[in-house]
């Protein structure tokens, strides 16, 4: 049986020293599918948009099921609610979301038409845990260049100020890397990093969605979350894209990636089929 609570990398290595391309790389569709121009325009300028609807209220409920048996799985096993990552490979549910076609259609607006999905994971913030998320830019973790990948955050459940929703500080994308230091751990912050200063980079703007909907944001945009202080879970799923012709420093990277929309003309990238059986199946 795969334990889940032991698939974890390394979220300390900063990949200082290589050398990587983190400008921004604009959208720009000749035919949007699914984003309208000036939502194009937006993310173009501000770094993200939010609160797309993809699923109903019922399609939400039935993978919301799904998350609670898997956060039992990983509690029993030993893990926490951060840790359940590259998932594609064990779960049948979750590889279903990563090629939804609708999905696809609002990042091959970002990306264009050929589209790696390379990393998975939930961000489940249990009532009184305490933890935060600092301050950080996500390519700044990442051994990827260029800094061509989109993230989208996926609500299972009910996301607000109050329960920790992210927030982001827009137009930050297109600054490069900025100071960090590593203090984040000191506050018990899921992720180490910390931008210094980050109040000098403008207002946050919190990404309050309803289960089901969507955000998408570049992965130069600085972000972050505080503590849940409701008596209310507050679950979503990250879902790294990438152009094809991004590439990664470290191949261990690639392993766990889906082609899941036009070419990988290099092979690259690993295309991860979908697990003929899914992890579940194992304790039932």
């Amino acid at each position: 049986m795969v334990n889940l609570a032991q698939r974890v990398f390394d979220d300390s290595t900063t990949w200082e020293g290589t050398e990587r391309d983190l400008s921004y790389h604009p959208a720009n569709p000749a035919t949007p599918r699914r984003l309208s121009q000036e939502q194009i325009h937006f993310y173009n300028e501000q770094g993200y948009v939010k609160g797309i609807s993809i699923f109903s209220a019922t399609e939400i409920a039935g993978h919301r099921s799904y998350f609670d048996r898997l956060l039992d799985k990983q509690l029993r096993d030993g893990g926490d609610s951060y840790s359940l990552r590259r998932l594609t490979r064990f779960c049948q549910p979750i590889w279903d979301i990563v090629t939804n076609p609708l999905i696809l259609d609002y990042v091959e607006d970002i990306l264009g038409p050929d589209i790696i999905a390379w990393g998975t994971q939930y961000f489940c913030k249990l009532p009184g845990d305490g933890k935060v998320v600092s301050w950080h830019q996500d390519g700044s973790y990442w051994p990827l260049t260029p800094a061509h990948t989109v993230t989208l955050w996926l609500a299972v459940d009910d996301a607000d100020s109050e329960n920790g929703c992210m927030q982001v500080l827009p137009a930050t994308h297109t600054l490069g890397i900025l100071d960090f230091d590593m203090s984040g751990a000191d506050e018990n912050s899921v992720l180490p990093q910390k931008i210094k200063r980050a109040e000098d980079y403008g207002t946050p703007v919190p990404f309050e969605l309803k289960a089901g909907e969507i955000s998408l944001h570049a992965d130069m945009l600085v972000h972050g979350s505080d503590i849940n202080r409701s008596n209310r879970r507050r679950c979503g799923l990250t879902v790294r894209y990438a152009a094809s012709s991004v590439r990664s420093v470290d191949a261990g990277w690639t392993q766990n990636s889906i082609v899941c929309r036009g070419v990988n003309p290099t092979s690259h990238w690993a295309n991860v089929p979908r697990p003929e059986r899914d992890i579940l199946d194992e304790v039932e």
